[in-house]
């Protein structure tokens, strides 16, 4: 129960990720909005069905729960979202941001609207929620109550190293993750931390491209694709516990937890003047041998 009576929103929870996530921190003892717009796993169509089922499941379950239809990449929906959760609970604690789709494409096949679009939902998506939870605790905090709030965004390691044929997904996420940082940095002097993730699970919007590897054991044996299995460290992250930690990004996939580590200084030289472009051949050669390798990218 370590986040007992926190109240938390979480995007995208009708399914995969966000419906574990949305479990997890009710059974940890959190009273959770559950929000979801119903879409396919292109974005398309839509239903009030997927979240109103998980609301039910937890309530179901003893916790408590409602169910929240809006589009967090969109003002007006985000802005309602954080006004669902304090008219039900009173206020609001933890924001986990998650929804999200796919429409993958390679770069010369890849449409505007198919850009905008996955652009649109997973870093417009982001920005908006964060926007008006940070709002409504900097008021909180220049009023004087205190402030103990947590976010969570979710990243991917195709922002973080790259996914071929995922062009706009990888930079959405990418844009997330260092959205991770500014936000964690400009919210701090108000109470709340702001951590990301870069998870590896068996959902809609990867059990196609790795059908191979993410099918779950006949056996019984442990399922390391299993959604479930990011959530124990979502649930940590929104708790009073993980109150030290902000600006970080951790890869979870399994029972593997693995904390980022994203562009750092490294190898430099400094001429002290203006360089001269054919001279810089060898100084570039220099730097790159004294340079960590890059990680591949991943399909590459």
């Amino acid at each position: 129960m370590i986040c007992k009576d926190r109240v938390a929103v979480v995007t995208g929870a009708g399914r995969g990720l966000g419906r574990a996530h949305a479990l997890e921190l009710a059974r940890q003892g959190a009273k959770v909005v559950v929000n979801d717009l119903g879409v396919s796993a292109a974005g398309e169509g839509g239903s009030e069905s997927p979240a109103r089922r998980v609301a039910e499941e937890i309530r179901s379950l003893g916790g408590e729960a409602v169910a929240d239809c809006s589009d967090v990449a969109d003002g007006g929906g985000a802005r309602r979202l954080v006004e669902t959760a304090l008219e039900a609970y009173g206020r609001l604690d933890v924001l986990v941001n998650n929804a999200g789709f796919l429409r993958d494409r390679m770069l010369v096949n890849l449409s505007e609207d198919e850009w905008d679009a996955v652009v649109r939902v997973h870093l417009k998506g982001h920005f908006l929620p964060l926007k008006h939870a940070g709002l409504h605790w900097r008021a909180e905090s220049k009023a004087g109550r205190p402030v103990d709030a947590r976010v969570v965004n979710t990243s991917s390691g195709a922002g973080l190293l790259g996914s071929v044929g995922q062009g706009n997904y990888a930079a959405a996420k990418a844009g997330i993750a260092a959205l991770t940082l500014v936000a964690a940095a400009e919210l701090a002097r108000y109470g709340v931390t702001v951590n990301a993730i870069a998870p590896a699970a068996r959902t809609r919007m990867t059990e196609r491209v790795f059908a191979a590897t993410m099918a779950a054991p006949r056996d019984g044996s442990f399922d390391a694709m299993a959604p479930e299995n990011v959530s124990p460290l979502v649930a940590w992250l929104a708790s009073a516990g993980s109150r030290g930690v902000t600006g970080r990004v951790f890869e979870v996939e399994g029972g593997r937890i693995c904390v980022m580590e994203g562009f750092r200084h490294g190898p430099a030289s400094d001429n002290g003047a203006r360089w001269e472009a054919a001279g810089l051949g060898p100084v570039i050669t220099g730097l790159l041998a004294d340079a960590a390798a890059p990680e591949p990218v991943y399909g590459a």
